[in-house]
């Protein structure tokens, strides 16, 4: 299951449709991951987009960095208490900002890159060293194929 938000400030600017797209997207990433995990009932996930005004923020708060980026992940399943409800990831925040200044093959790839980026760090996935970076590269390019496949959803 996958909860969208989408900030004021971005909401006007975004192409018609965007939104709708990201999530029916990123809900079939979440579903494909769910069938890896293979957890007793089916995992959950939120995103939020937003400018780079809230992700500064965000950022500053929670990271101890005075300045945007272009995605956040904040993992339910880490620190106290987070084998509770394994099924709950956790949020992924997206600068629209960040996205459209960064995006080389377009907004809506770029949206669903940083979405599956995300999401592996919701999964346990980080980039701190080389193999890190690998593994976590490798799932993510098996959620967006999966993501961008017909038919059933398959795990990725």
């Amino acid at each position: 299951m996958l909860g969208l938000s989408v900030s004021e400030e971005v909401l006007g600017r975004l192409p018609e449709g965007l939104a709708e797209r990201l999530e029916a997207q990123l809900e079939r990433m979440v579903a494909a991951a769910w069938l890896s995990e293979k957890t007793e009932r089916e995992l959950e996930a939120d995103l939020r987009l937003c400018d780079d005004n809230e992700i500064h923020a965000l950022n500053r708060d929670y990271r101890h960095k005075d300045k945007p980026t272009d995605v956040l992940a904040f993992a339910q399943r880490e620190g106290e208490g987070g084998d509770l409800c394994p099924e709950i990831l956790g949020d992924i925040v997206i600068s629209i900002d960040t996205a459209e200044r960064q995006a080389e093959a377009g907004l809506y790839a770029e949206l669903v890159h940083l979405a599956a980026h995300g999401l592996c760090h919701l999964l346990g996935y980080d980039h701190q060293d080389d193999e890190e970076e690998a593994a976590m590269n490798g799932r993510m390019a098996l959620l967006i194929a999966e993501s961008q496949a017909d038919g059933p959803v398959a795990a990725a």
